[in-house]
């Protein structure tokens, strides 16, 4: 059906309800009535939230743009405008948000304003006032749909989510550092035009039930987020993965699950787990209290060894024994303070480097060489290493997308050495600092991070079935 037009003024002629799109909110299909007794176009919203800074605040907003389907929801977010009253027709006023968008029907486009408002008991999720109206338009009261017809069919299509646009977003870091790798994901998010919020892991509560789980902070209930970037600390693992699960069960997209953070800080599991996936690892040994301490070395190998703290972090309770005699009295030290410990086969080719591969969204998007401070057999950037940037081997690269896949997590530092057997896996890092790789390559790694984020939180394509209209 093609545009329709008075032949007499050359006006376009509308009738009383017309099949329009709104693009910059992701509305490909929505059917508005007409009304010119109303000054405001109005759309049919839920869940209607502001945020952002106070000199410039937006709004987000959830739309069912098919009436008969419930389990369809569109998330959108827009700047306000303005904000009045509007008086319905048995004179009652309500206190509206107002956005700018744009209105595309039969092929033109122009801006228009328009309320955010619940009508659920309305047909129509969308009223066309007359402010929206162009000159050019001829209302044709007696007929509908003049201009070509849509389909709700078209939210069933992959279209939808390769087309919906970037939207604003509601971020909360969880964080209690006011480092560098904090301050860079708050900087991306702005620079994007998204909202960021640190949140303190340590200072959030949560009401823990089944009918509405909750995160407050403060003394206050937390917004709704459209994504978690999750930057625990080590001291406050246990707690910091139970406020993710929490909002994990409210439904919020969270970069890296609990489940995932929980394995990658138990350095016992995360063997484990390597092992189930056939992941290339130093050969690694463990034993809470072992009888004879001989029979564990020979387990993992002739001296040099590792031996690591289960706890450590940042290189820290990793001890390089050298031989025989010294990796036996380390062992008996650290069984001696009752704690828990790994034995590793000390890679001597690796000679002090180590490879970060930087994992976001199944993509290795960065990698760099560390290389140990004079002295040092431990290459972490913390004790004065450097690191400069490296190519990686197919096979290094296919290691680290394993790993981090077997550990579930959509942003990993991956640490591998490269051994005479292949590329071996020393840890997958849950929280991988940002500023170390970003200097040694020179790549935006927040905003690939960003850019995994916000194809994560478009919209859906629903099922395809047939939808009524």
């Amino acid at each position: 059906m093609t545009e329709e037009t008075d032949p007499a003024t050359d006006l376009i002629r509308f009738g009383w309800e017309e099949w329009v799109s709104l693009p910059d909110l992701g509305l490909p299909a929505l059917r508005a009535k007409v009304d010119t007794g109303a000054r405001t176009s109005a759309l049919h919203a839920s869940d209607i939230e502001t945020f952002g800074p106070a000199g410039k605040p937006k709004v987000r907003f959830t739309v069912h743009p098919v009436p008969e389907r419930q389990d369809l929801v569109i998330p959108c977010s827009a700047e306000i405008v303005d904000r009045r009253v509007v008086t319905s027709s048995n004179g009652e006023g309500e206190s509206r948000y107002v956005i700018g968008t744009t209105i595309n029907v039969g092929g033109e486009a122009w801006p228009i304003e328009m309320t955010l408002t619940n009508r659920s008991g309305m047909a129509s999720r969308m009223l066309l006032g007359r402010e929206a109206l162009k000159d050019h338009i001829a209302i044709v009261a007696t007929d509908r749909f003049l201009q070509p017809e849509l389909s709700y069919d078209i939210y069933a299509s992959t279209k939808v989510r390769s087309a919906a646009p970037k939207r604003a977003l509601r971020i909360a870091v969880l964080s209690r550092e006011n480092n560098y790798s904090t301050r860079r994901l708050v900087e991306e998010g702005e620079a994007r035009g998204h909202t960021v919020e640190v949140i303190d892991t340590t200072r959030c509560y949560m009401a823990i039930n089944a009918m509405a789980p909750e995160v407050h902070y403060d003394g206050k209930r937390l917004p709704r987020y459209d994504a978690v970037i999750p930057r625990i600390g080590a001291s406050v693992t246990a707690y910091g993965t139970a406020v993710i699960r929490q909002f994990e069960t409210i439904g919020t997209f969270c970069v890296n699950g609990s489940e995932g953070i929980t394995a990658s800080r138990d350095k016992l599991y995360a063997h484990q787990l390597m092992a189930r996936h056939k992941i290339g690892m130093p050969n690694t040994a463990f034993a809470a209290s072992p009888k004879d301490t001989d029979s564990l070395m020979r387990l993992v190998g002739t001296a040099p060894l590792i031996v690591k703290l289960l706890e450590s972090t940042q290189g820290k309770g990793v001890v390089l024994a050298e031989t025989k005699k010294a990796a036996s009295s380390v062992i008996d030290a650290f069984r001696g303070l009752r704690a828990n410990f790994l034995v590793q086969d000390f890679v001597k080719e690796a000679a002090g480097e180590d490879i970060r591969c930087l994992v976001v969204g199944g993509k290795v998007v960065a990698s760099m060489k560390r290389t140990g401070a004079e002295g040092d057999f431990r290459s972490n950037l913390h004790r004065g290493g450097s690191a400069t940037v490296v190519r990686i081997s197919k096979e290094e690269r296919e290691t680290a997308l394993r790993a981090a896949k077997a550990f579930r997590l959509n942003l990993a530092g991956v640490d591998l050495l490269r051994s005479e057997a292949g590329p071996k896996v020393l840890e997958v890092n849950s929280s991988p600092g940002l500023e170390g790789i970003e200097a040694a390559t020179s790549k935006n790694i927040a905003g690939r991070l960003y850019d995994h984020i916000e194809e994560r939180v478009r919209p859906t394509p629903v099922r395809k079935r047939k939808l009524l209209g």
